[in-house]
């Protein structure tokens, strides 16, 4: 086989990965040959043990199936770097790093010299700082089977059965969220008709249900705005309500919404629910408001802010 000949398979298979089918005569004028031509290299191809599909009739054509041994990785040099830059930056999930270095391994042997530079800087000089530096709780790691649990529930719309902290609940999965190192899948309870927000580095899946339901909609929010919201006001390790001596609106402007719950109280007073990984991030970011305010609850972040006023009249 000519060197001509390997890279035009090489191409050929390009082209097959890139959609569901091709004509051949769309193959031909891609590659610029005859659609002889892509007859031959298609039966190369299948030598070679490539399972393409052919179809007949007038809207027959090509395309690459199931199984069998799978074409070798085809990255231009933009792919190749969004790659390597997405294997360095992956986060929060358990064992994500090991497996990332051998991925980055396997994805060196497979791409031609020109591009190997390219990937041995971005893989020597790449790094990260810390990233969840909102918190002095360390960063929760995700088992990556409970992701693909979720996932798998997810795509075939069916019924998921999980624990999550010392409760059992079964629910209708809809969509899995990523925010700030955490994940979160968004459910609805089919026995109360209720939404809310799970976070995945406390949940233990159970066994499959396999029971598939029909989806529900989602009422008046999208995803990310309803994750955020319960979040706030349930989807951390502490929480604590505050009553703020100012409009609601002057402290939605000062907090992350994933952060803090407002309602307003009077048109110069309101409540801020809000939370944290601990009750001393709280009380470091309450004093970020810039605002008076009053502790209504836990009992234990009052002493913490005297120790804390304490700390800061001694300095």
């Amino acid at each position: 086989m000519t060197a001509d000949t390997s890279a035009r398979l090489l191409a050929l298979l390009a082209l097959l990965q890139s959609r569901p089918s091709w004509s051949g005569t769309e193959l031909a004028d891609q590659l610029g040959v005859t659609t002889r031509t892509i007859r031959n290299d298609v039966e190369r191809l299948r030598v070679l043990d490539y399972p393409v599909e052919a179809t007949r009739g007038a809207t027959g054509g090509y395309r690459l199936g199931a199984g069998g041994k799978l074409p070798p990785l085809l990255l231009d040099d933009e792919e190749a770097v969004a790659v390597v830059i997405g294997l360095r930056a992956g986060r929060g999930i358990a064992g994500l790093e090991t497996s990332s270095a051998r991925a980055l391994a396997k994805l060196e042997q497979v791409l031609p010299p020109r591009l190997r530079p390219t990937v041995d800087a971005l893989t020597s000089v790449v790094d990260h700082a810390p990233e969840n530096t909102g918190t002095d709780a360390p960063d929760p790691e995700v088992d990556p089977g409970v992701l693909r649990a979720i996932a798998i529930a997810i795509h075939d719309v069916e019924w998921f059965r999980f624990d999550y902290r010392d409760t059992s609940r079964l629910v209708e999965p809809y969509r899995l969220l990523a925010w700030q190192r955490r994940w979160y899948l968004v459910a609805r309870d089919p026995s109360s008709d209720e939404w809310d927000v799970y976070r995945a580095d406390w949940i233990a899946p159970r066994m499959r249900t396999h029971r598939r339901f029909t989806p529900t909609p989602l009422p008046d929010d999208d995803y990310t705005t309803f994750t955020m919201r319960r979040v706030a006001s349930s989807g951390w390790q502490v929480h604590a309500r505050l009553r703020i001596e100012a409009p609601a609106q002057a402290v939605l402007d000062r907090i992350n919404p994933a952060v803090g719950v407002v309602e307003a109280i009077t048109d110069t007073t309101s409540v801020l629910v809000t939370g944290a990984d601990s009750l001393d991030t709280i009380a470091a970011y309450i004093g970020m408001l810039g605002m008076d305010f009053t502790v209504e609850s836990p009992g234990e972040l009052r002493t913490l802010l005297h120790t804390l006023a304490e700390r800061y009249t001694r300095a």
